[in-house]
């Protein structure tokens, strides 16, 4: 069982009270009506899915219902950081490996 650190409760839980949501730091376009097809269904459908280090967006659905972001190496689980929304990870994937 994974113990997840929640940045807005500041405290380690259970995994089991949180859920992924998706990859983090998505850019919604501005002029969403300016796309071509093929342009807004690269937005809405495609996600990198790195072997390594990923940036993943989460949700503490069983605590404070808040979204937050998480920094995890794909390969071995391990979590690196987690930061609240509007923030910027501290690490970045040229430091893994």
């Amino acid at each position: 069982m994974l113990h997840i650190y929640c940045p807005y409760c500041e405290e380690f839980r259970e995994e089991d009270e949180f859920h992924p949501v998706g990859e983090a730091h998505i850019v919604r376009p501005l002029e969403p009506e300016a796309l071509t097809d093929e342009q807004w269904s690269q937005y809405l459908f495609f996600r990198k899915n790195p072997r390594g280090l990923h940036h993943e967006m989460w949700v503490h659905g069983a605590g404070c219902r808040k979204f937050f972001n998480m920094t995890r190496h794909t390969v071995t689980y391990k979590i690196l950081e987690t930061y609240k929304m509007g923030q910027q990870p501290s690490v970045v994937a040229e430091e893994s490996e």
